[in-house]
């Protein structure tokens, strides 16, 4: 997709974003675990969007940070924070975050993925050590590939207005899914594109190693499920390595 950015995604969704995908993390759970884990202390959020999570982080005591590269989903979270009671910053939080240290830092459903590069998810998790305070933690949310998924798919479902069509192809060699998600409504065709970046789980583990992070625990749901073969989802929490030592922790 020709012109395709860092913020491209927030700028195509950021209108429906609220609407579309209010369900798509237990908001209520994964404030739980987070505020768990931050204990009061500071939180870095990697693609804040809306502040669906952020805000409410926020309202249980602690202090949050939030970046994103999309002005587009800035301004909404502006909108719906007016007391300002998360730090917003606009940047790709694929090259740059803002200075720590952080109690957690975290990444919801599949934002990680919207690094396209190794490179990029590396430099990210990098940067994500050297801001993670001693006893800190990273939390991602993220879909489990399965490799028996047709390489190319069109869904679709209504919508108050119109139709919604989401057409994806996957490239198995770059790791890298293509899609458009095509809205038609009364007023006319609106292309929303999204372009991620899957990770197995064992091949996160694989880039957080080489970031100097250790993976502590891994749930398929914020409630603390436990994760196995079967699991459409995970959430993994890291540690520095630079840590001498780390009790498994629990949501």
């Amino acid at each position: 997709m020709a012109g395709y950015g860092p913020e491209s995604y927030g700028d195509a969704f950021a209108d429906v974003y609220d609407d579309w995908y209010a369900d798509v993390t237990d908001v209520e759970a994964c404030t739980d675990a987070l505020a768990e884990l931050a204990q009061g202390g500071t939180a870095l959020e990697l693609g804040v969007g809306t502040g669906r999570l952020a805000i409410p982080l926020a309202a249980r005591g602690v202090s949050v940070t939030g970046v994103d590269a999309s002005n587009a989903m800035l301004e909404r979270l502006a909108a719906a924070d007016p007391a300002r009671t998360v730090m917003a910053v606009r940047a790709d939080f694929g090259t740059e975050i803002p200075n720590g240290p952080f109690d957690v830092v975290f990444a919801a459903y599949n934002t990680f993925f919207n690094l396209l590069t190794e490179e990029a998810q590396l430099t990210c998790l990098r940067l994500v050590e050297a801001r993670l305070a001693l006893t800190g933690h990273l939390v991602i949310e993220a879909y489990v590939p399965r490799p028996e998924a047709p390489e190319r798919g069109v869904d679709g479902r209504l919508t108050d207005e119109g139709v919604v069509l989401n057409v994806a192809v996957r490239d198995d060699s770059t790791q890298v899914v293509r899609g458009q998600q095509v809205e038609l409504t009364n007023d006319g065709v609106k292309l929303r594109p999204w372009q991620v970046r899957y990770l197995r789980p064992d091949q996160l583990d694989e880039l957080a190693e080489d970031a100097g992070l250790m993976r502590v625990a891994r749930w398929s749901e914020w409630s603390g499920a436990a994760f196995d073969n079967s699991s459409s989802r995970h959430i993994s929490v890291y540690a520095p390595q630079r840590r001498s030592s780390s009790t498994p922790v629990r949501p």
